[in-house]
């Protein structure tokens, strides 16, 4: 937003208030001053920042006592301000010029273009910048760490797969579960207790029955 000065105090506020000001120092009947006058606005909507950086346009006919102050004798004059001095002093319609001066003008003030804030690189979850894993060897990442092609990595990672593959192939022995099934024929038998007047036998446990009370077909087939 441009401030168009209307006084003496007002200007010497602004000087004061702000880190920079960029001034137009114009004349309604100058030409090149109206050549110029959108390239200015364009440069006043994109860096105005209040406190920081203003934009002031001075009319010469109508603020002799600030140009005077200032040795404007030409028109267009720019100046840039840095904490009420000095620092720039542009001439004439030139586009270029002017927007070059601008820029840098914005670098002392602390602060940046729009937009400079997106051109450095976002950050991953762990800290890491954005495209910095990308950019080693192929991009791939294992467990959040980089991972890098080499022999010594396929061999390794190769031996952990057919470790874990062995491990759990043998941590379970279905022979060993069969063997102590109540269902196993060839399982040994309890040996038999006395027998009573009736037949039966001692201690509540059939000659034919299997520990639990678990009968088979070859219980059966004995009796």
């Amino acid at each position: 937003m441009t401030v168009n000065i209307s006084s003496s105090n007002e200007w010497q506020r602004i000087l004061r208030s702000s880190t920079v000001v960029v001034a137009d120092f114009y004349a309604d009947w100058c030409g090149p001053c109206k050549m110029i006058a959108p390239t200015f606005e364009s440069l006043s909507t994109k860096f105005s920042k209040p406190g920081k950086i203003t934009f002031c346009k001075v009319n010469t006919d109508n603020q002799q006592d600030i140009a005077q102050s200032h040795g404007v004798r030409a028109m267009p004059t720019f100046l840039i301000f840095k904490s009420g001095s000095v620092i720039e002093t542009i001439q004439g319609a030139n586009p270029p010029a002017l927007t070059s001066a601008v820029e840098k003008a914005v670098k002392l003030a602390g602060t940046s273009a729009p937009g400079a804030s997106f051109k450095t690189p976002g950050r991953t979850l762990g800290g890491v910048p954005a495209g910095a894993a990308a950019g080693r060897r192929g991009g791939q990442t294992l467990g959040g760490r980089p991972w890098k092609f080499s022999p010594f990595n396929i061999i390794n990672a190769l031996l952990t797969f057919f470790g874990l593959y062995f491990v759990s192939l043998f941590s379970f022995d279905p022979y060993k579960s069969a063997e102590r099934s109540d269902f196993n024929v060839h399982k040994p038998r309890a040996p038999p207790g006395p027998v009573n007047a009736n037949g039966n036998r001692l201690g509540g446990a059939s000659s034919s029955a299997r520990p639990g009370g678990v009968r088979t077909l070859a219980d059966l087939g004995g009796s």
